[in-house]
């Protein structure tokens, strides 16, 4: 929206209550994370926001960029036949054809590209397993579009090599390209992922949009023909510390047109607070889009007619490099699985879940040492002793995780009680397709010889924790069945848009950022046309 708006001569201002992350401000030592958290009350001004609800949990972002920092790259477009009209239940007022043009727009700001696994320095054993496992299975595993950089217009793709930008970033910093750190979900500090700052918000700048950050957004009304909005200023510098937030003083902002995109629970949250009864529909259709963790354990293979440790090394490589549809089905709406990946600091805490064996393997480093300080070893060369207690790293190399996502029933709303955002769903009537979901995950655990586990949360009365939260602001076709039209525009409330995934009438099915993109996008070509503003929906 900022750069739309702002490319076709529009005065543009962007509210962003957290904080620009140039590459190399990403945390990743234990005492920087302890900060990377947003809560400004207890003095974390950082990017991950974190929700508990009664049956689910959900991780968001907050920073300059969005959900785009911590996403997983990955650019699928919604399947035609799921953007489904089944009134009372989730019906779409738009279709796959009315996006493939924002679809093809997008995808070229964001400059996909698929992951070149048949590059020799590109084929890693994670995505290589996943997608040998699925196919012997019968399924058809496949490379989808991912928004990061491995390769330079017209070059192959290389690791770590300088990003050719025409025109310098926000950030006024260079970048390079995937170096498979597999920490895109923890900000990628070489600049690899394609992330909003990069792109969209880069250009807006260059435009003249003001964009003011640590700007956090409390109250909006109607104002003299167009919105007033009073937002506070939040102090980095005060992180570590609590601030009593609601002190803080407000700032006033005024323009003809107000665009919320402060995702699921921020946008319902502030239309809760500021137009509860601007619809019915109002904190209707949240899901989870289906999202679903659980990993395979101890990969094998059988070599020489034994059955062997399988190589998984799953902290190489991009968050995500391979997917897996499949189609609705009698037994469940449909779904994909994708391989999920790691950061590497993450393989020692895996290891470390190995302590008897790590303390076992010690005996003997402690028994050379004792030696030596009686003066009964001579050898002082201890390196292969001290290497074998690390042991083959079997725990870590050879495990797995599996990420499924997709058409879950969009049955949550999002309440307010207390002036705190809650939610009422239950996972009761997407059993079916979590069950089937987990089915399916179980089948490859078995291919790759692992054993299955679920994530540890979902045994606590079957919670599940989203990445994807979508709803509460759906599309409609008029006030009684949405929230907006299917231009964004809130019914009866002139001048107001929503363009983020609140206004999803259900699950997108794959990752569903592309889609909230191309949905923007389709947007701000509205407001840009003369009849824009005309004829509003009441």
């Amino acid at each position: 929206m900022a750069h739309r708006l702002t490319e076709a001569g529009l005065r543009v201002c962007l509210l962003e209550r957290g904080k620009a992350y140039a590459p190399g401000d990403f945390p990743r030592s234990p005492r920087a994370f302890r900060r990377a958290f947003w809560d400004p009350s207890e003095g974390g001004y950082g990017m991950y926001n974190v929700w508990s609800f009664p049956n689910f949990g959900a991780l968001v972002s907050s920073g300059l960029g969005g959900g785009s920092l911590i996403y997983a790259n990955v650019m699928i477009r919604k399947d035609a036949d799921t953007f489904v009209d089944e009134p009372g239940v989730e019906t779409w007022p738009v279709t796959r054809e009315d996006l493939e043009p924002h679809y093809d727009t997008v995808e070229r700001m964001l400059n996909v590209q698929s992951f070149p696994l048949e590059h020799p320095d590109f084929a890693i054993p994670r995505t290589r397993a996943f997608m040998a496992a699925g196919r012997r299975l019968g399924w058809e595993p496949y490379l989808p579009n991912l928004a990061v950089t491995f390769a330079n217009e017209g070059e192959d793709p290389r690791v770590g090599a300088p990003i050719a930008e025409a025109e310098p970033n926000l950030h006024g910093l260079p970048r390079r390209t995937c170096r498979l750190i597999g920490e895109c979900d923890i900000g990628c500090n070489e600049g690899a992922k394609n992330s909003l700052d990069f792109n969209y918000l880069s250009a807006a700048k260059r435009g003249g949009a003001e964009i003011r950050t640590l700007a956090e957004v409390r109250t909006f009304a109607p104002h003299d023909g167009g919105w007033r909005v009073d937002y506070v200023r939040h102090d980095a510098e005060r992180a570590g510390r609590k601030t009593l937030t609601r002190g803080l003083p407000l700032q006033t902002i005024t323009a003809d047109r107000l665009i919320l995109s402060a995702g699921t629970f921020g946008t319902t949250f502030l239309m809760h607070k500021n137009l509860p009864g601007v619809s019915p529909m109002l904190g209707r259709r949240f899901s989870g889009n289906g999202d679903l963790l659980t990993m395979a354990l101890d990969a094998t293979v059988v070599k020489d007619g034994r059955r062997r440790p399988l190589l998984i090394d799953a902290s190489r490589g991009p968050s995500i490099a391979a997917a897996v549809r499949f189609p609705d089905g009698p037994d469940g709406r449909g779904f994909y699985l994708e391989d999920v990946g790691y950061p590497g600091f993450a393989d020692w805490v895996i290891e470390a879940t190995d302590s008897p064996g790590i303390v076992w393997r010690a005996r003997r480093v402690v028994w050379r040492l004792v030696l030596g300080l009686l003066g009964r070893d001579r050898d002082t060369d201890i390196g292969g002793e001290i290497a074998a207690v690390l042991g083959a790293a079997h725990r870590s190399s050879s495990l797995m995780p599996l990420g499924g996502m997709g058409r879950d029933a969009p049955d949550g709303d999002l309440v307010m009680a207390d002036n705190k955002l809650t939610s009422t769903w239950r996972i009761d009537r997407s059993a079916p397709y979590f069950k089937r979901v987990r089915s399916e995950m179980e089948k490859l655990a078995g291919e790759l010889g692992a054993r299955f586990m679920d994530n540890p949360i979902w045994h606590f009365g079957r919670r599940v924790i989203t990445v994807h939260p979508l709803g509460g602001c759906p599309m409609g076709r008029d006030r009684s069945t949405g929230v907006v039209d299917p231009w964004g525009r809130v019914f009866g409330q002139r001048g107001l848009y929503i363009a983020d995934g609140s206004v999803m009438p259900g699950p997108v099915g794959p990752n569903p950022s592309l889609t909230i993109a191309a949905l923007a996008d389709r947007f701000a070509s509205h407001i840009l046309d003369s009849q824009g503003d005309a004829n509003w929906p009441g």
